[in-house]
Parts: structure tokens; C-alpha cells; sequence
């Protein structure tokens, strides 16, 4: 024989009652007006050539370099080495000269912190 307690008698009927607030339907929404056209799309832009880098590929024994242009100035090299890491050598805007970095990672690191966690 189950004896029942008074917490299960409780939980059956706030069960009871869920189900029979969810079986009510929604009245129905009044009148609503249609959505004006979607406006066309704007028109393509057209990337500059002028702004898009050139490579040059030199292929050596030990190695590969790929030169990068924007308006004939060199910007960049990248430098892959037969055997290792590649490397680059940025342009330094400041003094004219090559800065060697080993990746294009600029270093930044947006901080995330755990503020709540459930």
C-alpha cells in the first residue's frame, strides 16, 4: 500500500493546473497590416584595383618570398623558408624601414571575464 504524502498530493495538483493553463487558446490577434515591399538593394560597389596588393612569388632553393604591392609600394614580404616558420617583414610607416614579425597577429586580446557563471 502507497501511502501519500502531503508534497506529492501538492506537486500532482500545481501539475494539474499547468497543463490546464497551457490548454487555454490565445485569443486571436487583431486585424494587423501587411508589411510594406522590401526597398531593392543598393548597387554593388566596385572594389579599386588600384587598392588591391600585388604578389610577387620568387621561388628560391631555399626558399619561397611573396612580395606585396599597393600602388607599386612595397608593403610587405612574407618569407617561407624550406625547413621552419615562415616570417614577414611588415613596413614601418614611422621610419621607412621593415619590421620582422614571426604571424600577422597584432598581439591585441580583448579581456573576458567570467562574471557570473550557473
Amino acid at each position: 500500500m502507497m501511502r501519500h504524502t502531503p508534497a506529492a498530493i501538492l506537486a500532482a495538483f500545481a501539475v494539474g493546473i499547468a497543463l490546464a493553463a497551457f490548454a487555454q487558446k490565445a485569443p486571436p490577434p487583431p486585424q494587423l497590416e501587411p508589411l510594406p515591399e522590401a526597398p531593392p538593394p543598393p548597387p554593388e560597389i566596385a572594389g579599386d584595383p588600384e587598392l588591391e596588393p600585388q604578389v610577387t612569388i620568387v621561388r628560391r632553393e631555399n626558399e619561397t618570398i611573396e612580395e606585396f604591392r599597393v600602388n607599386g609600394r612595397l608593403t610587405m614580404v612574407k618569407v617561407t623558408p624550406r625547413h621552419g616558420r615562415p616570417y614577414y617583414l611588415v613596413a614601418d610607416g614611422a621610419s621607412g624601414g621593415f619590421v620582422r614579425r614571426d604571424s600577422l597577429d597584432s598581439g591585441l586580446r580583448i579581456p573576458l571575464w567570467v562574471l557570473f557563471s550557473f
